[in-house]
């Protein structure tokens, strides 16, 4: 009769030991009995980078990279991509369930009852030079906001909870519209509860110093932003995600841990890659190039930017859905270049060998970064609409950490390969110059 379990024997001791296994995987401190003798600490595992450890169970998002399959709360991303809502999506990772028409009216109302920030953030934010980038004035930012609500240090208070969830969600799209305005020398214009969330956060950019109205975004490009919000909206344990998790566990507030979170997505191989895509569709310069450039990528002289995953090894989902959005986008923004070099470079590399054999299928950064600059953000924004639509996520892991009682202060173990014990030398027995 099979058995859920893993024996191992230990050839150093020929000992064997029985571990159990669930959920295809077994527990890493059910090593730590491995041992040589009462003196060993027990056996490790060493895994840089997380390759194959699991830190937590989650039952947020779902995703099978080999087959291409992402899910939220087990609701396939296509089928959110086309009936959802950012706002609505959000719900749905944070609560595990699709809101009712009352809930989501509820929900919607208490978001937007927090687009305003205290107007000392505004002076805050005056302090940063002129030219700063604004993902480092976001981050500082969002951190900052922690000095303004004390009471989101009670992590425990469902109730306070509750109220920090709305205070982020609703608060991010306004730092991120006002360091937008910040770099253009622009004055800060005040958010509008009466539109929706991705509405609200183009009529603050676009926003016209002295305009009467407030300034009413396309609605093809309201629902592309949104789209694409949807699509970043969560994506289980990435980097910053783990960051978020990693500050979380230690019970800072959530603003805290956000700041840290979108830290970490300011590293360009994270939340810049679509930025990458950009600069290598200019590179490239135009359609007749493209083919050129594949040869380069496959004598390894180029990197081909915006395919492949780390975890997806089949097509990802969110790219054909992108795909689709870019174009109805263009329609509305005239013709790009760049995405026409972009079709190009899909095509020509979805029918060759060398990237079918390697499973380098386009991802979501390849058409993103397209889409924003169709849609007038400079580079430096990408990131910052990124931590935008990932704050959802963030704060559905944050709050399913707090609750799991099998979560600890995150504390890694390390292998250690220094010098072993030695005596201090004094500074004149030292030697050199």
């Amino acid at each position: 009769m099979p058995k859920d379990t893993l024996s191992i024997t230990d050839n150093r001791t020929g000992t064997t030991y029985e571990v159990a296994i669930a959920n295809g995987s077994i527990r890493a401190m059910d090593l730590r009995q491995i041992k040589t003798g009462a003196d060993d600490f027990g056996l490790m595992t060493y895994d840089p980078a997380f390759m194959n450890t699991a830190s937590c169970r989650s039952a947020i998002t779902f995703i099978d990279g080999d087959q291409g399959i992402l899910r939220y709360r087990g609701y396939p991303i296509e089928q959110l991509a086309e009936r959802s809502t950012f706002v609505e999506t959000a719900y749905l990772l944070i609560y595990g369930e699709l809101p009712t028409a009352e809930q989501l009216r509820d929900w919607t109302a208490q978001i937007a009852a927090h687009y305003t920030v205290h107007e000392n953030v505004k002076k805050f934010m005056d302090g940063f030079h002129y030219d700063a980038h604004p993902m480092g004035m976001l981050v500082s930012t969002v951190g900052a906001l922690s000095t303004f609500y004390q009471d989101s240090k009670s992590i425990f208070d469902q109730p306070s909870r509750q109220h920090q969830i709305y205070r982020l969600l609703g608060k991010m799209p306004t730092v991120a519209a006002y360091a937008y305005r910040h770099s253009r020398g622009l004055p800060y214009a005040y958010p509008d509860p009466a539109l929706s969330y991705v509405g609200n956060f183009i009529s603050m950019l676009g926003q016209r110093a002295g305009a009467c109205e407030p300034y009413l975004p396309n609605p093809v490009l309201e629902r592309a932003l949104d789209l694409l919000f949807i699509l970043h909206a969560d994506h289980e344990q990435n980097c910053s995600t783990n960051a978020m998790r990693s500050v979380g566990s230690s019970h800072a507030d959530p603003f805290c841990a956000v700041a840290a979170a979108t830290a970490a997505l300011y590293g360009p191989l994270h939340g810049g890659a679509n930025e990458e895509v950009l600069k290598m569709l200019r590179d490239i310069q135009s359609k007749e190039r493209v083919s050129d450039y594949i040869k380069r990528v496959k004598a390894g002289e180029m990197r081909l930017m915006g395919f492949g995953h780390r975890v997806y090894k089949n097509y990802d989902p969110r790219a054909r859905i992108i795909r689709q959005a870019a174009h109805s986008v263009l329609e509305v923004t005239g013709s790009s270049p760049l995405l026409d070099i972009a079709l190009e470079l899909e095509r020509i590399a979805l029918a060759d060998d060398y990237f079918i054999t390697h499973k380098l299928y386009p991802n979501v950064d390849f058409y993103s970064g397209v889409i924003y600059q169709a849609m007038g953000f400079p580079v430096t924004m990408f990131p910052v609409l990124f931590a935008i639509a990932r704050t959802a996520g963030w704060l559905a892991q944050w709050q399913e950490l707090l609750l799991d009682k099998e979560q600890k202060i995150a504390r890694p173990r390390q292998i250690y390969v220094g010098p072993a014990e030695r005596a201090y030398v004094p500074m004149e027995k030292r030697g050199g110059v």
